[in-house]
């Protein structure tokens, strides 16, 4: 049934122009995480990654880049400096008066912000360039680099760097003409591109007798619950009724019905997962950095390796403080309480104006705190199972959560299109209501 519904979006053109739009950004940027960087031994670099290098941080960096970084590619930094960029200037749009009054100053401020975002994204692709240059001169006795120096360093951070923004550019054009975010949707990408290899690897241990098959069986159970876990919390809401007053214009009368807000539980979505996955991994290169070039520092490198007991708790705190960040930025209470005053709205036993506003931010506070704990348990505990059972693949709930995530929000954007267009649905049992729009 789904995969007859899936035939509706072929019978709108501005839908299908959008979709084989953001499929052919999405098949440039798997071109470029193929295209290597001169001057790097690829082959060493990928017996290393699978020996578990530096505890694990460049294998985890490559798990947001789709295998770029294995490569050594020109797309190995990803979507990880825009991302960072975003984070900071929001943080600082609400710190900085000067910047918070440009955010609202409409499409203007927008712009101007979004410049300073690309400026910022091109300044820490730079550090992060040369972060991952030094990195891999730090293992020069095992030939990774093929002529280090600084030709080599420039080089790899001129390309790098380039790559970064060229890669967000992409994603700009997925938000501009494509469909869904661009950002996650190149995330995504990268990470479904992955799951091929990862269940013909499950299957090749399996016939080689290397794994029981009951901890297949038992990575799938798994695995299925948490994506289950995903979907129903994904979908929870609280309704809020509003009510709104009868009220006379002429012969007619208007008002009256009732209708009602819906508050997710986790109403940031992935991006709370996203925005720390990329933060944390700051701290995990400059440790590893300052340990390659100081022996007495190595152990701020154990303290943030990948898989530790701090990695942990930093990856969980961030994901809470994302969540409770994001649905601020989002969601106004006092916008919003002011909007259904001025329509002649309110919510019953709640005066309208400022209680209104404030009982938003108490059920905000409320339902927050089950969404965020949710998100970091679901972004943790995966991955600690998978230690535990020793499965042979990665199995990040981190990327459970982004490709569930991403693929739902992409399925209602197209749901909303089909919707408009006077069809009945993309996930139900949705037809072409007139095929002429008519």
């Amino acid at each position: 049934m789904l995969l007859q519904n899936f035939k509706n979006v072929f019978f709108v053109p501005e839908l299908r122009k959008k979709l084989f739009f953001t499929l052919a950004i999405l098949a440039v940027y798997r071109l470029g995480a193929h295209i290597p960087i001169p001057g790097i031994n690829t082959a060493a670099l990928s017996g290393l990654l699978s020996s578990g290098f530096t505890g694990g941080i460049i294998s985890y960096l490559d798990l947001f880049s789709g295998g770029a970084l294995k490569n050594f590619a020109i797309f190995a930094l990803g979507m990880i400096p825009y991302i960072n960029a975003s984070i900071m200037m929001q943080l600082l749009t609400v710190m900085v008066p000067s910047l918070e009054q440009l955010s609202k100053e409409g499409e203007y401020g927008r712009k101007i912000i979004g410049q300073y975002t690309r400026y910022l994204t091109f300044a820490l692709s730079i550090i992060q360039g040369f972060g991952i240059a030094f990195l891999i001169e730090a293992q020069s006795h095992l030939g990774l680099a093929l002529n280090p120096g600084w030709g080599f360093r420039l080089t790899t951070v001129l390309i790098l760097s380039v790559g970064a923004l060229f890669v967000m550019w992409l994603g700009e054009q997925i938000n501009a003409h494509g469909i869904g975010n661009g950002s996650s949707m190149i995330i995504f990408a990268g990470i479904v591109v992955g799951l091929p290899g990862a269940i013909l690897k499950i299957v090749n241990h399996v016939k080689m007798g290397q794994m029981d098959p009951l901890l297949v069986g038992l990575l799938i159970l798994i695995t299925l619950f948490v994506v289950s876990c995903i979907v129903f919390l994904e979908k929870g809401e609280r309704r809020v009724t509003i009510q709104y007053a009868k009220r006379v214009v002429g012969h007619r009368v208007y008002g009256g019905q009732s209708s009602y807000i819906p508050l997710k539980i986790n109403p940031a979505g992935v991006i709370p997962v996203i925005f720390a996955s990329a933060i944390i991994q700051l701290p995990m290169m400059l440790t590893n950095m300052l340990a390659t070039k100081f022996a007495a520092l190595n152990f701020l490198a154990d303290w943030f390796a990948y898989n530790g007991v701090i990695f942990y708790a930093s990856q969980a705190g961030l994901i809470i403080f994302f969540s409770y960040f994001y649905t601020a930025v989002i969601f106004n209470p006092v916008e919003l309480a002011e909007n259904i005053r001025k329509s002649g709205g309110s919510v019953p036993g709640i005066r309208p104006g400022k209680k209104t506003a404030e009982f938003f931010d108490y059920l905000l506070t409320r339902i927050g705190l089950p969404g965020a704990i949710y998100l970091a348990s679901l972004a943790v505990i995966p991955t600690i199972l998978q230690n535990i059972f020793s499965f042979p693949v990665m199995f990040s709930g981190i990327s459970l959560l982004i490709v569930i995530g991403v693929a739902m929000d992409t399925s209602s954007q197209i749901e909303s299109h089909l919707i408009e267009r006077r069809y009945e649905g993309f996930l139900s049992t949705g037809r072409l209501k007139n095929r002429l729009g008519r």
